[in-house]
């Protein structure tokens, strides 16, 4: 038996629209070949798959038996050749990701790592802003994925938690010998402190933390976390930050101390707009990365 794909996309748009002169504007066809292409089918099948009169066609039992199925083989047969497509894509294409610039220098570099390891054909291209930006960068489709803290607002995304982050306290040294290993939130008032700039979610947690036990003193504010670690390297003040970023300012020489009573805590996670399908390279990244960080249960494995 040699039914082609041709009859049965035939068979099932006649059994759609009743007519086969409606049917044959949909195919793009004579309605003379698309009667000869279902005669056709009918002689290999050995029956009629149609009942016709002078109005239009209806299906024969034995037609509402194939229908369906009818239906299942187009489907897999679209599937099956969208599904090579992407796969030639995906060995010559290209992912944009971003990331907070601490889980970019943190977890990134590991992450894409063994992305390339398994999907070496791809282009990477990473773009590490702070987290607002992240959120608008996936929001406006110009990256596939990002890696951010959890968003208080989710219009429009779809996050998943990797693990989980406690603040820290960052001082300098000489700050540091006038302070326990483990501080109080109280404790942080007692020093003037240096934050990221007003906007920032960062900013704003750590802000409001603070501001339930007394008032701030804030002398300085700056946009990045380097600049951040510089001036309490010089003694400008102390500050609250992710301990994602303890590697970073112990990097510089300073201290990170925990927080003993009522941590502040945050999930940092992979992010994706909700509107969008992601391509086979973002999704293999999703898959990846979810997999890793649950399969680890740790809070800093990679």
């Amino acid at each position: 038996m040699d039914v082609s794909y041709r009859q049965i996309k035939a068979f099932v748009e006649v059994a759609k629209s009743s007519t086969f002169a409606e049917a044959a504007v949909n195919l793009h066809l004579t309605q003379p070949a698309l009667s000869s292409a279902i005669k056709k089918m009918e002689e290999q099948l050995g029956g009629k798959l149609f009942q016709r009169n002078t109005r239009n066609v209806s299906l024969t039992p034995e037609g509402e038996v194939l229908f369906p199925n009818a239906l299942r083989l187009l489907h897999d047969w679209d599937n099956t050749f969208s599904d090579i497509q992407n796969l030639f894509a995906m060995a010559k294409g290209q992912l944009t990701i971003c990331a907070m610039p601490s889980f970019a220098e943190s977890h990134l570099p590991n992450i894409l790592s063994v992305f390339h390891q398994r999907i070496p054909n791809v282009n990477l291209r990473i773009v590490d802003v702070v987290m607002e930006q992240v959120i608008h960068e996936v929001t406006t489709g110009r990256s596939e994925i990002g890696f951010s803290f959890e968003p208080e607002r989710k219009d429009g995304l779809v996050f998943k938690s990797l693990f989980a982050d406690e603040f820290v306290v960052v001082t300098n040294k000489a700050q540091s010998a006038h302070l326990g290993d483990k501080l109080h939130w109280q404790d942080c008032l007692k020093l003037p402190l240096v934050m990221m700039n007003r906007g920032s979610a960062v900013r704003h947690w750590t802000q409001s933390k603070l501001a339930q036990y007394g008032e701030l003193n804030i002398i300085a504010e700056t946009g990045q976390l380097s600049t951040l670690g510089k001036l309490i390297l010089n003694g400008l003040g102390i500050s609250i930050m992710p301990a994602i970023c303890k590697a970073q300012m112990e990097g510089l020489g300073l201290v990170t101390k925990e927080i003993s009573d009522m941590p502040l805590v945050k999930n940092i996670g992979i992010i994706r707009n909700a509107r969008k399908g992601l391509s086979l390279p973002a999704q293999s990244m999703w898959d990846m990365a979810v997999a890793h960080y649950e399969s680890n249960n740790a809070l800093y494995s990679f």
